[in-house]
């Protein structure tokens, strides 16, 4: 099994790019599920934000053509996306989605939104049946990983968000934020943070508006501001000194058309947008209007690039630390795969206990229930005992990701041969543990077993 993880990022691809693969959460259980049933594909799931498009997957064929499904799924020409695109397997691959969910990847180092982005991106995943074993322990990993850098550094301190960016930007175009009326379409998570931004600066009326009348009346409540039904979203926007767009519209919401009658509206007094949705909501054209600001999310990125001097030691312990939990990972998948070893010398450890038990039978002669226990704990204690150093040797082989060893330590035993970390044994098999001291009886010692050999 390959682990395998294919996408462009806000550093690899244009906005205008990722804007045509972007997946609506509406759409992104339907992708998946098209994913699932590729050839060589055995787990998948996708992570579509503002700044990344990324389809991550545990394959049976290494070769399976991941960037043939987005080509096809979205009718893109090979030469569109393949200048663009990564694509990172196996170690490579569980190093980059560990960098992701703690935010080392981010256009905001340190930004707290990624995390709960690939949680909801797992949880759409899972509903949706494609996550089976090797995902499951790849991301639980992952958000242990990305919590410890939480924790144990300071690169969440003074959290920036790309929400947070956004407001600097504004306070920058008017010097003040102080009396501004601001109008948040879409009322999704960034809008929230965006709010909270403005008030914390200053700014006057909150004016929002959202497809969904209940949710927009929600966010709207804590900071006393004032609903507009989204039909009126054009009417209303001309009251508005600074707009901050988030929803999830696939085409345009504001064209060059409607900021002309904004701006006619307004005396030709400037409006700010910040449009932090992708696909965009502001019309590229939109900047070109005099007294119209527009910055989309990949203008928000040479504000943030002034944060990374600040976080860059902190970037630095958090890399040192992730480092680790790959290496970690690693290890415990390593361990996983020689499973199927240790199974076969515990079975045939149990063969040689039984067919000695049996030997022994009219020998040992009637047994009360006591005695049948004592013998039955005796032998599987020794067979436990004899057993822990071999399986211990093959643990410690597969955590060196000595090859010879391993190879060598199942010839001389009669082992199945260990796959290597590459193609692994399938994930998700339980670690061998000891046999248990259950009791016996006498009409069942025949069945049981001792260590053997004459």
């Amino acid at each position: 099994m390959t682990l395998a993880i294919i996408g462009v990022n806000h550093k690899t691809a244009p906005i205008a790019l990722r804007e045509r693969i972007a997946i609506s959460r509406e759409e992104l259980s339907k992708v998946i599920r098209a994913l699932a049933d590729q050839p060589g594909v055995a787990e998948c799931m996708i992570v579509s934000t503002c700044n990344r498009v990324e389809v991550l997957a545990a394959l049976d064929d290494p070769q399976a053509d991941l960037p043939g499904f987005l080509n096809h799924h979205f009718g893109l020409a090979p030469d569109v996306l393949q200048p663009h695109i990564y694509q990172h397997h196996d170690q490579d691959a569980v190093r980059h989605l560990f960098r992701v969910a703690a935010s080392l990847d981010s256009m905001v180092v340190g930004e707290p939104q990624i995390l709960g982005q690939v949680k909801d991106a797992f949880a759409v995943a899972r509903a949706s049946g494609t996550v089976g074993a090797q995902l499951e322990h790849l991301l639980q990993s992952a958000f242990a990983a990305a919590k410890r850098v939480r924790t144990e550094t300071q690169i969440g301190a003074n959290s920036v968000s790309i929400a947070s960016v956004a407001v600097e930007l504004a306070r920058k175009i008017f010097g003040s934020l102080q009396g501004r009326t601001v109008f948040l379409v879409g009322a999704g998570k960034m809008s929230e943070l965006a709010a909270r931004h403005l008030v914390q600066q200053g700014a006057g009326a909150i004016l929002v508006t959202n497809r969904t009348l209940e949710r927009a009346q929600q966010l709207a409540k804590p900071f006393d501001g004032q609903v507009i039904p989204f039909e009126d979203l054009h009417e209303a926007a001309s009251q508005a000194d600074i707009i901050i767009s988030s929803t999830g519209a696939p085409h345009p919401i504001f064209r060059r058309e409607h900021a002309q009658a904004f701006l006619h509206k307004r005396r030709n007094r400037p409006m700010f947008f910040i449009d932090i949705a992708v696909p965009r909501d502001v019309a590229p054209e939109v900047n070109k209007l005099e007294g119209m600001f527009v910055y989309d999310i990949d203008d928000l990125q040479q504000v943030a690039v002034a944060h990374m001097a600040e976080r860059s030691r902190e970037a630095g312990d958090a890399e040192a630390l992730i480092a680790a939990e790959v290496e970690r990972f690693h290890q415990r998948r390593r361990t996983v795969n020689v499973a199927p070893a240790i199974v076969a010398l515990q079975r045939h450890a149990e063969e040689l206990r039984q067919g000695e038990m049996r030997r022994l039978q009219p020998r040992m002669g009637t047994l009360n229930a006591d005695q049948a226990a004592a013998v039955e704990a005796l032998t599987r204690g020794l067979v436990n005992k004899f057993l822990h150093p071999h399986m211990q040797a093959l643990k410690q082989a597969a955590r060196d990701n000595d090859a010879a060893r391993l190879d060598a330590l199942c010839e001389a035993w009669s082992l199945p041969a260990v796959h290597d970390e590459e193609h692994p044994a399938p994930a998700g098999a339980p670690e061998p543990q000891p046999q248990p001291e259950a009791p016996a009886t006498k009409s069942n010692v025949s069945e049981t077993s001792a260590v053997g050999g004459k």
